[in-house]
């Protein structure tokens, strides 16, 4: 029962995460999360640091460490190769579209018309890490009193970290490690 849980939440993701591994989040964190309640939102915010860290697409090793979590390595194989699946038909079918297509001006609307979609999907999963990263609760229980609760470390964390990124444009994965670091150091002074 387990492994069809695995297959439709994964199926799901992958076919509907237009947009890459990004906009792929929100839609994992309501089957993972909300949906079957495979890990809680801090336990997803963790998953997703850990699938930004490894090589390869975030969902795909999302998907891998879920189904680990869950089912062992079946379950990791299942969810992995569910997560991928519509995408390779998909993309094999594009493939062919685009090729025979490409000039239509048809196409290319529907084309720009998705990316904006797409970012939508990508800065929602994003506001939705940042709130639960600075105030330790999800997006929809914010409220006013939320702001007396706020994680000082993860806010300046975030800063620091946007700030090497933009500024000096250091490499995301070095900034991850720098700021888990501080963070770490920070913790240890702080207890």
């Amino acid at each position: 029962m387990i492994y069809l849980k695995l297959i439709w939440s994964f199926l799901q993701v992958g076919l509907f995460s237009i947009g890459g591994g990004y906009a792929a989040i929100p839609l994992m964190q309501e089957q993972v999360v909300d949906i079957n309640q495979w890990m809680s939102l801090s336990e997803f915010t963790n998953l997703i640091t850990i699938a930004e860290m490894t090589p390869g697409p975030i969902a795909v090793n999302c998907a891998t460490f879920v189904g680990i979590r869950i089912a062992g390595t079946a379950g990791a194989v299942i969810a992995t190769l569910a997560c991928i699946t519509p995408s390779i038909i998909i993309v094999s079918i594009m493939a062919f579209v685009y090729k025979k297509y490409r000039k239509s001006s048809a196409l290319q609307n529907v084309l720009s018309s998705l990316r904006p979609a797409v970012v939508a999907l990508i800065l929602f999963a994003g506001i939705k890490i940042l709130v639960m990263a600075v105030f330790g609760s999800d997006i929809y229980s914010l409220s006013l009193s939320s702001f007396s609760n706020i994680y000082w470390i993860g806010a300046i964390l975030f800063a620091v970290g946007f700030f090497l990124l933009r500024r000096f444009k250091l490499n995301p994965i070095l900034v991850m490690c720098l700021c888990g670091a501080a963070n770490l150091c920070l913790g240890l002074i702080i207890k």
